[in-house]
């Protein structure tokens, strides 16, 4: 048969659980792709001067 919780331990799961969420967003929120570095120039045309 399932005991009877206390209001205060009920109370310090849920904080709990709610301090879990919002560290697993903040870090699921920082794990964005990471910035792609400077492109390379194109090469540019050389016009031939024949």
């Amino acid at each position: 048969m399932l005991e009877r919780t206390r209001t205060a331990e009920r109370y310090a799961r849920g904080f709990t659980a709610a301090l879990v969420a919002v560290a697993t967003l903040l870090l699921a929120a920082n794990a964005g792709p990471a910035r792609a570095g400077t492109p390379d120039p194109a090469p540019q045309a050389v016009a031939d001067s024949r």
